[in-house]
């Protein structure tokens, strides 16, 4: 029996990560989706409970609230949503250039997100302390902010990663892992949107 010698030239050939797309992380991501969704679920569930019994009049303007800025925002995130996914096609056609640049543009478009949030904000005539509508809004917005600005960490990591060319069409579980996140973090906006700026529209 003879030992093995490792050299650089082999030990740049161990596995690194699992081979496979779904990992332990992969599931370990899920299990955060779902324990998160759920607390996104009781926030929410707690906006339409007092929106059913205050009616219009529980609105701090009387009217529901503008577009201006909420839209864009959306858009902006959603079309982060799409840069993530041109990134993780990119790795598993071994594109490392479109890898790269999908992550790049969904980590601007992120941080643009949290510019514009943050002067929907300022334009608030109320603060989390005026009322129960203004403690949910300031809530439920911050608590999803928090996801973004954690998302964003999380999407800093893997541009680093890939560039230093560390993901491959066989080892990209982290990629997706941060994929999935990123699309939670997007999906939860959409019923935050719909709950806040939508909803009075419909429901008065």
């Amino acid at each position: 029996m003879t030992d093995t010698i490792l050299t650089s030239e082999n030990l740049s050939r161990l596995p690194v990560g699992p081979t496979a797309r779904r990992g332990l992380g992969w599931w370990g991501v899920w299990c955060l989706v779902t324990t998160e969704g759920a607390l996104f679920v009781y926030l929410l569930f707690s906006y339409y409970y007092f929106a059913v019994q205050f009616s219009r009049d529980w609105l701090p303007q009387g009217h529901a609230p503008s577009l201006k800025l909420a839209l864009p925002d959306t858009i902006v995130l959603l079309l982060s949503s799409v840069a993530m996914v041109w990134a993780d096609r990119g790795v598993r056609r071994g594109s490392r250039a479109q890898n790269i640049a999908g992550i790049a543009i969904a980590f601007l478009l992120g941080i643009v997100f949290v510019v514009i949030q943050y002067f929907e904000w300022r334009e608030k005539s109320f603060s989390p302390r005026s009322h129960s509508y203004g403690s949910l809004y300031f809530t439920i917005t911050g608590f999803h902010l928090a996801h973004v600005i954690a998302g964003l960490v999380v999407l800093l990591v893997v541009l680093i990663w890939s560039a230093l060319g560390y993901f491959s069409p066989r080892r990209s579980a982290p990629l997706l892992i941060a994929s999935v996140y990123w699309h939670f973090v997007d999906v939860v906006w959409i019923f935050v949107f719909a709950t806040f700026y939508l909803s009075p529209y419909v429901m008065w």
